[in-house]
C-alpha cells in the first residue's frame, strides 16, 4: 500500500513525501491534493490526525486510512515487543513531547520551531523498522492501524457533532434549576435549596460547595463525617441530608452541563465535543472537552435526530468477559459466551447457581476481588474456566513482580518504576507500604490486559464500521450518508437516515464479526449486539423502545480483513 508523508513546513506550507517524490505545496492547495490523490487510497501519514483531518473535512475531503505518528510512537515506546533502540534517531526527543492536538485551534500551523516542523516520513520509517523487527509485526501493525483509524473516528465524531437541541436542553434546565441566572449567580431552584440546607443545619452562612464548611455545619450537628461525598451523606440520617443530596445534584449538572456548556459546546444544532483517542494507558479514549464520554441522564433527552433521521444504537453484551474468553483461548469461557447473555450461559452449562454468581466470579476475576462473596465464587471458577482465571492471575503476579504486561495486540502497561521510586526515596524503607504498591499495581495489571484487549476490539469494530457506513445511501458528503456521532468504549451511535436503519444495525453486527475474527483467529466468539433504533438518545435501552430484530442474537467471526 502507498504511503503519502505530509509534513509541516514554515508559512504555511506542506511537504508532501509521496514514495520516491518530494514536493512542496501551499496549504491551501492541500485539499484538492489530497482528494485527487484518495483515489488511489493510499494511507497518509502525519503527526497528529486532529491537525490535519478537520481542515479536510470542512473542503469536503474525506480519507479511507492514515498512520498517526504521535499515537504510534506512543503505543511503540511502551510495546514490550519492541526494540527501544530503533525508536531513537532525529529530532526522536521531539516526537517523544508531542501532545495531543485539540480540536479548536483556530489554524493547522502554529510557532515556527523544530517540534511543529517534524519529517513524519523520517519518523515513519523508524516506526515501521521497529514492528518489522518486534517479532510481533502483524499484531502491532493492526494495533497502529486500529488505533489510527480510531483517531480518524473521533475527528469525523467531533466535525459532524451529535444532533442537539438547544431549545429542548434549555426547557429541561429550566424545570430542574429555574430561569437561566446572571453570570456568577445560582439559579432559583438552587438558592431554594441552599436556603433549606442552611435552615435544617442552623448555619445561616453555609456555603454547600465549600467543603470545609460542609463539614464543620454536619459535625456541628452531631454527625460523624471524613468526607461530603454523596455516597457517605446517604448514610447519615439527619432532615438536613435530603435537600442537601438534591442540591449536590442540581449543582453538578448547573456546572457541568449548564447554560455555560451550551454555549461553549453546542453551535448550529449540534454539540461537538472534544474526544482523545488513547487518553487512557489502557488505550480507552477520554475527553478533552465537552464531558463527551458521559452524558447526564437530565439532558439525553436533547439529543435528538434530526427530521427524517434516526439513531442507531448499538451496545456490546459482557464486552470484557467476552475478550477474556477469546484472549486466553479459554474454550469452556467461550461455549458460556455463546449467545446473548455470558452470564447465563455459565448458569446454563453448571458452573454457578444464579447469573448473579457468574456476575460475581468474573468481574471478581478482572478486578481483583479476593474476600467476601466475589473472592469466593472466583476460587470456584478457576476451576472451571482455568485458562481464563489462569490469565489474569497470571497477569496480577506479574505486577506485583513490578513488571509490565500487554495486551492481545502488544500495547504494554506503564511500569511501576515513578510511583516506586517516590515510595522507596520519599523516606525510611516501608515494607507494608511497597507491599501495598505492589498489591495495587498486580490489580491494575490484572485489568489492564483484558480492559486494553477490549480497547482494541472496539477500534477494530468502529474502524470497520467506519467504513461500511460510507457505503450506504446516496453520494455526498459525510453528514449525508449514515456516520458516527459517539463512541463509548462498548457502545455506538450512528445518525442514519431513517430508511437506512435496518442497513446500519446489519453493518454494526457484521463489523462486530470482522472485529472478532481479527483478534480471535482461533476461536470462535459471540460478540452479540444490543441495538435500538430510536429518535431521541434518552430512549436507547428503555424498556418499549423500538429495538432492531437482530438485537439480542450473536454475531460471530471469523471474517476477512
Amino acid at each position: 500500500m502507498t504511503r503519502v508523508a505530509l509534513s509541516r513546513l514554515p508559512e504555511e506550507r506542506v511537504l508532501v513525501v509521496d514514495g520516491d517524490v518530494e514536493r512542496e505545496l501551499a496549504l491551501a492547495d492541500l485539499p484538492s491534493y489530497v482528494a485527487e490523490r484518495e483515489a488511489d487510497a493510499p494511507r497518509w501519514v502525519w503527526d497528529d490526525t486532529v491537525r490535519w483531518y478537520p481542515p479536510l473535512l470542512t473542503a469536503g475531503v474525506r480519507i479511507t486510512r492514515c498512520h498517526d505518528l504521535r499515537l504510534g510512537r506512543r503505543i511503540l515506546r511502551r510495546a514490550p515487543a519492541a526494540d527501544q533502540r530503533l525508536m531513537e534517531g532525529e529530532h526522536a526527543e521531539h516526537w517523544d513531547r508531542l501532545g495531543p492536538s485539540t480540536p479548536s485551534h483556530p489554524t493547522l500551523f502554529s510557532v515556527d520551531d523544530t517540534a511543529e516542523h517534524l519529517r513524519a516520513d523520517v519518523e515513519d520509517a523508524r516506526q515501521r523498522a521497529t514492528v518489522a523487527a518486534s517479532g510481533e509485526a502483524a499484531r502491532l501493525g493492526l494495533l497502529l492501524a486500529a488505533e489510527s483509524a480510531g483517531a480518524l473516528v473521533a475527528a469525523e465524531m467531533t466535525w459532524a457533532g451529535v444532533p442537539w437541541r438547544v431549545d429542548v436542553h434549555e426547557r429541561l434546565l429550566a424545570d430542574l434549576l429555574g430561569p437561566r441566572p446572571p453570570r456568577g449567580a445560582r439559579p432559583q431552584r438552587l438558592e431554594a435549596l441552599v436556603a433549606e440546607v442552611r435552615r435544617a443545619f442552623e448555619a445561616p452562612g453555609l456555603n454547600p460547595d465549600s467543603r470545609p464548611e460542609l463539614l464543620a455545619a454536619l459535625r456541628r450537628a452531631g454527625l460523624e463525617v471524613t468526607d461530603t461525598r454523596a455516597s457517605s451523606l446517604r448514610a447519615l440520617d439527619h432532615p438536613g441530608i435530603e435537600p442537601l443530596l438534591r442540591y449536590k445534584q442540581l449543582a453538578h449538572l448547573f456546572q457541568t452541563n449548564g447554560w455555560t456548556w451550551i454555549d461553549q459546546w453546542v453551535g448550529g444544532g449540534r454539540f461537538r465535543p472534544s474526544y482523545q483517542p488513547a487518553g487512557s494507558s489502557t488505550g480507552r479514549w477520554s475527553s478533552n472537552g465537552g464531558g463527551a464520554l458521559s452524558f447526564p441522564v437530565q439532558v439525553r433527552p436533547a439529543a435528538v435526530a434530526d427530521d427524517g433521521w434516526t439513531f442507531v444504537v448499538a451496545d456490546v453484551a459482557q464486552l470484557e468477559p467476552r475478550v477474556l474468553a477469546g484472549m486466553s483461548g479459554d474454550r469452556a469461557l467461550a461455549r458460556s459466551a455463546r449467545g446473548a447473555d455470558l452470564y447465563q450461559g455459565m448458569v446454563d452449562d453448571g458452573a454457578v447457581a444464579s447469573r448473579n454468581d457468574a456476575k460475581l466470579g468474573l468481574l471478581g476475576a478482572m478486578y481483583g476481588a479476593t474476600s467476601g462473596e466475589s473472592g469466593r465464587m472466583v476460587a470456584g471458577l478457576t476451576r472451571r474456566y482455568p485458562d481464563a482465571f489462569g490469565l489474569v492471575e497470571t497477569a496480577a503476579r506479574a505486577g506485583e513482580h513490578g513488571q509490565v504486561v500487554r495486551t492481545l495486540l502488544g500495547r504494554g502497561s506503564p511500569g511501576l518504576g515513578e510511583v516506586w521510586d517516590r515510595v522507596v526515596d520519599d523516606g525510611p524503607p516501608d515494607p507494608d507500604g511497597q507491599a501495598r504498591l505492589r498489591r495495587a499495581y498486580g490489580r491494575f495489571t490484572r485489568n489492564f490486559v483484558v480492559q486494553g484487549t477490549g480497547a482494541e476490539w472496539a477500534l477494530c469494530w468502529i474502524a470497520d464500521l467506519r467504513n461500511r457506513l460510507w457505503g450506504l445511501g446516496a453520494a455526498g458528503s459525510l453528514v449525508d450518508r449514515p456516520h458516527l456521532v459517539f463512541f463509548l468504549h462498548d457502545e455506538v451511535v450512528v445518525h442514519t437516515p431513517a430508511a437506512l436503519a435496518d442497513q446500519v444495525a446489519a453493518q454494526a453486527a457484521a463489523a462486530a464479526s470482522t472485529a472478532a475474527g481479527l483478534l480471535f483467529r482461533d476461536l470462535s466468539i459471540d460478540f452479540p449486539l444490543n441495538v435500538s433504533v430510536v429518535q431521541s438518545y434518552a430512549d436507547a435501552g428503555k424498556p418499549g423502545a423500538p429495538d432492531h430484530p437482530d438485537a439480542g442474537t450473536p454475531h460471530t467471526g471469523p471474517a476477512g480483513e
